[in-house]
């Protein structure tokens, strides 16, 4: 049986034989003995099962296979150089314009430190970020790639990877609980007043998922809905009601004892956050980069440490 192994140790002494048109050149070039070229070459014939040179001319003419593993080997050696060249400069070269759209707080929370860090390490990359809540038109606007929060729609030419995903808590302020009580239970939300997210003519409902079943929608009773999470953070902080909001969010808040998450014992709804960018033969390093960063690092910021749970 043919070992990998021991056919590469043979190939160099054959790519050099056919570049330098004899054993002996391609000995000198080695630092081999003539005979130990010739050594190898046979062995290769050997293990491959078919002669690579015509052994009756005076120079090195190679077979048909000969030709066609040759221009293989070729190949070969030169992506493997390619890759060790790649490997030794590290990731010094990447180097370019990386331009991303990000969700505004999200984006200004989660993403744009790991970018910024990213750019810090490569004295070559510049960043382009744009905050955005809108969807952009990744190709159009000319974006590299673009981060999204919610359910993935098909995107003709793009390609999507999911980076995040997005645990939801109920929260408050202690004084809140203090004067309105703890809820334990979804029915429990009737009785208390929420700081709802809103847009005009829609107004989102809190969404609790249910095994086998579909998500547990509730409204609970409100008289302030807005469009911007981090203005309900700051109402939910200031006493005047639930709020229903990503942990990636409230943690710092929880943490310092400004706020406290409620409901905990329910399991919780999640939003997915995905990086999109274009479909392309060759993504540009810079850009497979940034994506890497964000999947490793998003993780541990979007989840609500459980030192935090209240």
């Amino acid at each position: 049986m043919m070992h990998h192994g021991d056919l590469l140790v043979d190939l160099p002494a054959f790519v050099a034989a056919v570049e330098a048109g004899s054993f002996a050149s391609a000995a000198a070039k080695l630092n081999l003995s003539r005979s130990a070229v010739g050594k190898a070459v046979t062995r290769l014939e050997g293990r491959l099962g078919t002669r690579l040179f015509h052994r009756t001319t005076r120079s090195l003419a190679l077979t048909e296979d000969g030709q066609a593993f040759f221009e293989s080997c070729r190949r070969a050696l030169g992506d493997l150089q390619a890759a060790r060249a790649m490997l030794e400069s590290g990731r010094r070269d990447v180097a370019g314009r990386l331009r991303v759209s990000v969700p505004v707080l999200f984006g200004r929370r989660c993403i744009a430190p790991v970018l910024v860090q990213l750019v810090e390490a490569h004295p070559r990359l510049e960043l382009d970020l744009n905050f955005n809540d809108r969807l952009v038109d990744v190709v159009e606007d000319g974006f590299d790639l673009v981060v999204r929060n919610g359910p993935l729609r098909d995107w003709p030419g793009l390609m999507a990877r999911r980076i995040a995903r997005q645990h939801m808590r109920v929260c408050a302020s202690p004084a809140y609980l203090a004067a309105h009580g703890i809820p334990h239970a979804l029915t429990d939300l009737a009785r208390h007043r929420a700081v709802l997210y809103g847009r005009p003519g829609r107004v989102r409902s809190w969404l609790f998922p249910q095994p086998g079943a579909a998500p547990a929608e509730v409204t609970p009773p409100s008289r302030m809905r807005f469009d911007d999470l981090g203005a309900i953070l700051d109402a939910a902080v200031d006493g005047l009601g639930l709020a229903w909001l990503p942990c990636w969010l409230i943690g710092a808040d929880v943490r310092a004892g400004r706020l406290a998450t409620v409901l905990d014992h329910l399991p919780s709804h999640v939003f997915d956050s995905h990086a999109l960018w274009p479909q392309t033969s060759h993504l540009p390093v810079r850009v497979r980069l940034a994506i890497d960063a964000l999947a490793a690092s998003l993780p541990q910021a979007t989840t609500l440490p459980s030192d935090c749970r209240v």
